[in-house]
């Protein structure tokens, strides 16, 4: 069933399999009672106090009343019952963008602040691109962290908010101490290659220079370039920090190890550009500027938002079989006199 057929509000999905309900009472109507003697396929201790005699009827009516709502409850479940939401404009934009996020031992060095505070550059990063990702309503975005090796976090997905939800759980080191810059780049390319977005776009962040992976950094621009691929490069660290040792306090620049003529050579080769975040300010305005380099303009979809509702009436069978199982297994005798 197409969505522009469904009304919002309650629905089936499959209402043909409500024509399951009777089948029990047919069965029970058309098969011929079993004579006694031979092997039983299926021993069930309480199966002579269910079902009746020659005359057909119930020996526990309640129990034959909770097996029956169990079994309609069953039906129901498989007719797979949905909530069908109001219709919803959504920006599609025909962008794929990725997000290489660096995730190296050195984005442990504390020479940032955020909310009054020192932190680590990944926590700035983590805040800052997370609000970036939320904005590319509209765009399939994807994640991809690197230290010593390059991995996909996240394929390319409307759901801007898992993605941002996942850098967030990143943590330093967990894909190596070292930095793999062109591999991050080349995995870029690999997951874009057979892409059909019209505008494909990396925007790479690191604290460091390349020095691990199987790929060199300008290689993997190259790359990139061929495949159409755009890469805005982003450097992050601060040029200043006050340190403390045994000689006493003494300033050191904590981003000596930053390649920024790499990084600036690589963003021009693919018709990017190249930024430099100092602090926190630096890195939020860098994304403001990629917001209007890369504007989130796109035609709309519409879609209709569908709830899934047959967990309910199975769950609920589950609870009245247990309960069925209970009412067969306790003697008739004790009921009796519980209802005395």
């Amino acid at each position: 069933m197409g969505e522009e057929l469904l009304g919002t509000g309650f629905n089936l999905a499959w209402p043909w399999l409500l024509a399951l309900a009777p089948l029990p009472w047919i069965l029970r109507r058309l098969l011929p009672e079993r004579e006694g003697g031979g092997q039983e396929a299926l021993r069930v201790p309480w199966y002579a106090e269910v079902t009746g005699g020659a005359a057909g009827g119930l020996r526990r009516p309640a129990l034959a009343a909770v097996a029956t709502l169990a079994w309609l409850l069953l039906v129901a479940a498989a007719a797979r019952p949905q909530w069908v939401g109001e219709i919803r404009d959504l920006p599609v934009t025909g962008r794929d963008l990725l997000l290489a996020v660096d995730i190296s031992g050195s984005m442990d060095t504390q020479d940032m602040a955020w909310q009054n505070r020192a932190v680590n550059r990944l926590v700035v990063v983590k805040a800052v691109a997370g609000d970036f990702i939320e904005r590319r309503r509209g765009d399939r975005v994807g994640l991809i962290l690197f230290g010593s090796r390059a991995y996909l976090q996240t394929p390319l997905t409307f759901d801007t908010e898992t993605t941002a939800t996942l850098l967030d759980e990143s943590e330093i080191g967990l894909a190596g101490r070292e930095t793999a810059i062109g591999d991050a780049i080349g995995l870029a390319v690999k997951r874009l290659r057979e892409d059909a977005a019209s505008d494909r776009v990396l925007i790479l962040l690191t604290d460091g220079a390349n020095t691990s992976g199987e790929v060199q950094p300008l290689q993997a621009a190259e790359f990139a370039a061929r495949e159409g691929l755009t890469v805005y490069t982003v450097g992050v660290g601060a040029d200043r920090m006050e340190v403390q040792d045994f000689f006493g306090s003494r300033v050191v620049n904590p981003s000596a190890d930053l390649d920024e003529d790499t990084l600036r050579t690589i963003a021009e080769r693919t018709g990017g550009r190249y930024f430099r975040a100092r602090d926190a300010e630096d890195l939020a305005q860098i994304y403001e500027i990629l917001d209007e380099l890369e504007p989130v303009e796109s035609d709309v979809e519409i879609i209709r938002p569908v709830s899934e509702l047959f967990h309910w009436p199975l769950g609920l069978a589950f609870v009245l079989a247990v309960i069925a199982a209970l009412l067969a297994l306790r003697p008739a005798g004790v009921r009796r006199e519980a209802l005395a």
